[in-house]
């Protein structure tokens, strides 16, 4: 770590890609669905501030530009605003909704409050098919969501689409590079957004459609040997997804110069710490060494309840373990983390090539500053699901890549109340019983996360002549987009029956299953 700095720095591997199309956020809370569809159509994008200065987007090398939705209106005092030196890119930019505003006033045209607000469905007429809606049934049904509306556009921009109430729902201008939508393409209930978006991409910008997980994976192998040359690199492995195809990675990139940290902490789901031995020992000829740190973390949980001390303590915990078992490695220069594209814009960071403070939250509990290692992230640029097709692409076995999300804290937060080896034993019997049937009856893809939880509430029950007092086990099941909101899964009544069945059947100590049916929010995900 370099004198005088507060935390780890961050080795920025960033790939050398060919087709860049950067996202001015302004705050829209479709910015990452813009920049997931891109992506989806073959060409790579990321999010950056509305205020990049021109210089550092020039940096990109961006083969056409897209500026986001947001809140806000254009002729408000302290509203966002891009540079307006943008134009001089000579780049294709395409506006949506308030991105098209913005652009559309700084090219000289009127924006004021639209006489009819739009939200939902609407009509889109057609009235100019050569580039952007080249392909676009003449009426479609767009998706709409604005208060403000180009009202004077001069005679600067053609008009290519309209609503019965927005009589500017597309424009070209005439001289620059410019497109604006004022509906948002990239939403699902746009039928050919996509199409629109593709037209952008390929009919305006050139793009070639380049953007590749195979490619991905090459280059990102290249970079990072050539940012560790001879350097030792140590990676702490969860079993989940993202830490797993960090590990994956970076084995490929550096073979035994890495070394990666898995501690079983008596928290973890039942048979992992073999599931992760076998695939990278055995597949992967992986340095792991396996730190076996169940009695001092079951003994910091002794008699605690409060879920946040939980986590407190675990976390505590797990950094002194870690520190431990690092601390005869020699040459380490780097710690690896599987932070994600959403982490880095969660963080607040712009992501134009500038340095920012990285908020330390990896899966494993965050590693703090004072390890001294420097942090080297090579999922950064990807998203959740991009991160499973890299792990697809290394050879990662499909059980490990789809795996549902595991709390870093573990089985802990699914114990309530106090934290027992019993009480974990019994509720790792009832998670597999419930996940091998969600499995057996092809459920597990298309929920997002399935879990049991072992309540602090025991209930009366018959069993045979006798009254029994035992435990109840909760079962949430969810399905969501982006874990920011999640609705409970509508498993078929037969598949809870068997689950519930089995579980009292086949587990001693408990006598009633409970299905979650709440929704976040206002629930939560995870019960503590």
């Amino acid at each position: 770590m370099n004198p005088g700095t507060h935390g780890p720095e961050v080795t920025m591997i960033h790939l050398p890609h060919n087709e860049v199309i950067p996202v001015l956020d302004f705050g829209s809370q479709y910015a990452q669905l813009i920049a997931r569809r891109v992506r989806e159509a073959g060409a790579f994008s990321v999010l950056v501030a509305p205020d990049t200065p021109l210089e550092t987007l020039a940096e990109l090398k961006p083969k056409g530009i897209i500026l986001s939705g947001g809140p806000a209106s254009v002729y408000e005092d302290g509203a966002p605003r891009c540079d307006e030196r943008l134009f001089e890119l000579g780049v294709p930019v395409l506006g949506i909704c308030y991105g098209m505003q913005l652009a559309c006033q700084l090219l000289g045209a009127q924006v004021d409050p639209a006489k009819s607000r739009e939200y939902g469905r609407a009509n889109l007429h057609i009235t100019d098919h050569c580039d952007l809606l080249h392909g676009v049934p003449e009426q479609t049904s767009v998706w709409m969501s604005h208060g403000d509306q180009l009202s004077d556009s001069g005679n600067d921009f053609d008009v290519l689409a309209t609503t019965p109430t927005c009589p500017f729902a597309a424009v070209r201008h005439k001289t620059q590079p410019f497109f604006g939508v004022q509906f948002h393409p990239e939403v699902t209930h746009t039928p050919h957004g996509v199409d629109i978006l593709h037209n952008f991409l390929y009919q305006i910008c050139g793009c070639t459609d380049t953007w590749r997980m195979s490619d991905f994976m090459q280059q990102q192998v290249t970079a990072i040997r050539e940012a560790v040359g001879d350097a030792r690199v140590i990676c702490g492995l969860s079993g989940g997804v993202d830490s797993s195809v960090v590990a994956a990675l970076l084995s490929k990139a550096i073979g035994r110069q890495l070394t990666c940290i898995f501690v079983d902490n008596g928290l973890l789901r039942k048979n992992e710490r073999d599931l992760v031995e076998h695939t990278f020992r055995g597949h992967f000829d992986v340095d792991l060494r396996v730190i076996d740190a169940e009695a001092q973390f079951l003994g910091d949980l002794t008699d605690i309840s409060d879920p946040q001390e939980k986590r407190r303590r675990i976390g505590h915990r797990f950094i002194d373990v870690f520190k431990e078992a690092s601390s005869d490695i020699e040459n380490v220069k780097y710690l690896a983390q599987g932070t994600l594209y959403p982490d880095v814009i969660e963080s607040g960071q712009s992501l134009a090539g500038t340095a920012a403070n990285i908020k330390l939250h990896h899966n494993v509990g965050g590693l703090p500053a004072e390890l001294g290692f420097d942090l080297i992230e090579p999922l950064r640029d990807l998203f959740k699901d991009e991160v499973r097709r890299l792990g697809e692409v290394l050879g990662l076995p499909e059980s490990m890549v789809w795996r549902h999300p595991f709390p870093g804290p573990g089985l802990a937060v699914r114990v309530m109340g106090d934290i027992t080896k019993p009480k974990l034993d019994l509720l790792r019997d009832c998670d597999e019983i419930l996940l091998e049937e969600i499995v057996a009856n092809n459920l597990y893809r298309s929920t997002s996360q399935v879990f049991a939880v072992l309540t602090n509430t025991q209930a009366v029950g018959v069993m045979g002549d006798g009254r029994t007092y035992e435990s109840v086990i909760a079962i949430r099941a969810v399905e969501t987009q982006d874990f920011m909101t999640a609705d409970w899964a509508r498993i078929p009544y037969d598949v809870l029956a068997t689950i519930s069945n089995r579980i009292i059947n086949e587990v001693r100590g408990v006598n009633r299953v409970v299905y979650d049916i709440s929704s976040k929010p206002p629930a939560t995900i995870e019960w503590e």
